[in-house]
């Protein structure tokens, strides 16, 4: 198998493609919904809340801690999982300036 070649493309370009990496599966999106939906931390148990099996929903969790798009901290036996505030800034405005990108009206194309 070949390497990504990530190095090849720009901060911005690799930055980009790892956002949209946390959009790339509907429980991921179902995850990071139910978390904004309760505005705070989530300690309870997301397997009755996403309807997926807990190996999978710890899957999509490490996920998006990994992408910086929630943070976890440990309180007992349990994780309690939150929206990082910060990075999800960050990650509008990349998308944001992506996204707003349009192609000129009076352009043809094919």
């Amino acid at each position: 198998m070949g390497l990504a070649k990530t190095e090849i493309f720009t901060d911005r370009q690799n930055q980009i493609a790892i956002f949209a990496k946390a959009f790339g599966h509907p429980a991921r999106v179902a995850i990071l919904q139910h978390l904004f939906k309760i505005e705070s931390c989530f300690c309870g148990d997301l397997v009755n809340e996403i309807g997926l099996a807990q190996p999978t929903i710890s899957q999509h969790l490490k996920e998006l801690k990994y992408l910086g798009l929630i943070k976890g901290t440990v309180e007992g036996t349990s994780v309690c999982y939150c929206i990082d505030r910060e990075n999800w800034a960050a990650m509008k405005g990349v998308m944001g300036d992506f996204l707003d990108q349009d192609l000129p009206e009076n352009e043809e194309c094919c």
